[in-house]
């Protein structure tokens, strides 16, 4: 996807930026010193040559394979899969795909449920020439039908538990294809398709500022970078055993472990919970975790003081705000010579920056840096007119690099928005981020928030518009404004604050159950005020400064609250209302229509594990949403254990 010449105020901004001093690429020297800590235990690395960035991922791959076939590469709970396994599944797949398809380069769509199955679908995809788009089978069908039909995909990859739901959403002209049930008198061996450096690996699909959401185009280029800045940095090593929390969706953490040789074991927290990782993390000796803060928060939270995950010698994080108390909960529950990173990334730059913290020495800023930059990236901060700030000055983050995404897939317009081509000699892209930062005088930055209404909820953007889009779509609705919050956690929620056509304007309850039609789990908000008028500036826009003023208020609840009656009712008031962060629960609170999710869903069960002695799967809050419900769930437990 080609970019047209800089209008006039990008041009400047190039003149600008070339007359202004870089950041450089390096860490400074107290960052290297604990950069130069970060190794497994038997001291293996092999550098990621840059020469194979110019390659492709199944090029990078087959190498590995060549390597090592027999060790592990996959392993879920229920699957494990050897190097030499993975390739040839993945072999068997493609060759299906070109005899169906040839090796014409075309979005695919995988609509897998199983992290193994996404990880052959994918390496598939790849060695045929093509590239892939993940959803998520559990994502409400008309957001799939969107993401469908935007790819402009024309094939899509299911497996059994999600062949039925794609028959429903899948055009009949697109061509399924069973993951698992290739043609068996097909060869594994490699089909040896010549696929360019720049040729596209995959959409990843991001909330969209028009209220709909939009496909970050990632060629192999760019996914490779990825990777090596993954195991470079991290000096990943066929030792290492990574795990990512969170949903299936393939990134630098698949190809990071993939494409040097270590086990990949991802976790599917929504099926397994919160309150298994542990197990998983000791049973499996993980060495590298990889989540967004939130979810390490509440899974730490969990644990007790005396459990240790003596194996992980590197976390990282990203997608949300890291927090001097984030550090400390982590020191609690890792070896002392375990490094923490945060780091910033998204899907249209890869990462960008990083910043390492020694387990033995104090953070001192209240909000962790984000850091400094990785080789081939620079990073500039700017005003509101396009031009570079002082160092110590606040601006719009800008980040330079020749890896960046090619752009959003079939939107120009967008893409012309966000990425700025300086000059024909250059072609080291420039990506607005709307993120506000500063710079300290050595180059480390620093986020202070969004630019623009975009905030990170469990790692994922969110556009508040797309949020306050759905609202307006009810018809009991007249307008509706959506914030970000941090919570006394520093998790971050949406706030929604909404103005009925009506009063006393639509049940909480049903509210959420229409949103959850049009939009994923992550994206409905914890807590919601209903106002009589939104509260306007001058010039007619929402005064959103005055919103984060107003306090929230759950409707429907303050006539109905139930005070607990039985002790053991008391006890799981006392630790919903703690998850939470309210005041005040009734026995009769649904707990979802709280503001709780999974992951406080699982923080909850655990406690309550805890506090009564019992051995509760995750599914007894999500059988048992209620204070009164779930206080019987113990009684009965107790009684089956006496």
């Amino acid at each position: 996807m080609g970019l047209p010449p800089g209008h006039s105020r990008e041009t400047q901004l190039k003149l600008d930026l070339a007359d202004s001093l870089s950041t450089g690429s390096a860490l400074s020297p107290e960052q290297k010193a604990i950069r130069g800590k970060c190794f497994h235990r038997s001291g293996t690395f092999v550098e990621f040559p840059i020469e194979d960035i110019e390659s492709s991922i199944p090029a990078r791959f087959e190498k590995i394979v060549r390597i090592y076939p027999d060790r592990i590469a996959v392993k879920t709970r229920g699957e494990q899969l050897t190097y030499d396994e993975l390739n040839k599944r993945a072999n068997r797949l493609a060759r299906v795909l070109l005899a169906r398809r040839g090796s014409v380069p075309e979005p695919v769509a995988l609509f897998l449920d199983r992290w193994d199955t996404l990880v052959v679908g994918h390496l598939a995809v790849l060695k045929a020439g093509k590239f892939s788009i993940a959803l998520d089978p559990g994502a409400d069908p008309d957001r799939t039908a969107h993401l469908l039909g935007d790819s402009c995909a024309q094939i899509t990859i299911v497996e059994a538990d999600t062949r039925q739901k794609a028959d429903g959403l899948v055009s009949r002209e697109c061509l399924v294809i069973d993951v698992n049930d290739p043609a068996s008198n097909l060869s594994d061996e490699n089909p040896g398709i010549e696929i360019r450096s720049e040729a596209y690996a995959y959409l990843r699909y991001t909330s969209g500022s028009t209220g709909r959401a939009k496909g970050a185009i990632k060629s192999h280029r760019h996914a490779l970078k990825a990777a090596r800045d993954f195991a470079n940095n991290f000096h990943l090593c066929p030792d290492d055993r990574l795990t990512p929390v969170g949903l299936a969706s393939i990134g630098k953490q698949v190809f990071g472990a993939l494409l040097v040789g270590a086990r990949f074991c991802p976790f599917d927290v929504r099926k397994e919970g919160l309150i298994q990782l542990g197990d998983w993390l000791r049973d499996e000796e993980i060495t590298v975790y990889y989540s967004f803060p939130t979810a390490l928060r509440h899974f730490l939270g969990g644990l007790s003081d005396a459990e240790v995950l003596p194996d992980i010698r590197l976390i990282e994080l990203e997608g949300e705000p890291v927090y001097r108390s984030d550090v400390e909960l982590i020191k609690k529950h890792v070896a002392s010579s375990c490094i923490a990173v945060n780091a910033l990334s998204s899907a249209e730059t890869g990462t960008a920056s990083l910043y390492f913290v020694d387990m033995k020495v104090a953070v001192n800023s209240e909000r962790v840096p984000v850091g400094y930059t990785v080789d081939g990236v620079q990073i500039w901060i700017v005003d509101d007119a396009d031009q570079p700030v002082e160092g110590g000055q606040i601006g719009e983050v800008v980040i330079q690099s020749g890896y960046l995404s090619s752009g959003y897939w079939r939107k120009p317009d967008v893409t012309n928005q966000r990425f700025i081509s300086p000059s024909d000699s250059d072609s080291r892209l420039m990506y607005r981020t709307g993120d506000l930062g500063l710079l300290s005088r050595d180059g480390c930055l620093h986020l202070l928030g969004r630019k623009d209404f975009q905030v990170k909820v469990r790692s994922f953007r969110v556009d508040v518009s797309e949020v306050e889009s759905a609202f307006i779509a009810h018809d009991e609705i007249r307008g509706a404004a959506v914030i970000g919050r941090n919570d006394q956690n520093g998790n971050t929620k949406l706030v929604a604050y909404v103005v009925p056509r009506n009063q006393p304007g639509p049940a909480l309850r049903g509210l959420k159950s229409f949103l959850r039609g049009k939009l994923p789990e992550f994206m409905i908000p914890a807590e919601f005020v209903f106002l009589d008028e939104l509260p306007l500036l001058s010039t007619g826009k929402v005064n959103r400064h005055t919103l984060h003023e107003l306090k929230s208020r759950q409707p429907d609840r303050t006539a109905t609250i139930v005070a607990p009656r039985t002790p053991v009712e008391k006890r799981v008031a006392a630790i919903w209302a703690e998850v939470l962060a309210l005041a005040e629960v009734g026995i009769c609170d649904n707990f979802f229509d709280l503001g709780g999710d999974s992951l406080s869903a699982s923080r909850v069960v655990s406690q309550v594990i805890r506090a009564f002695n019992l051995d509760l799967p995750l599914t007894a809050l999500f059988d048992a949403p209620t204070v009164a419900e779930m206080a019987a769930v113990i009684a009965q437990g107790q009684q089956v254990d006496g």
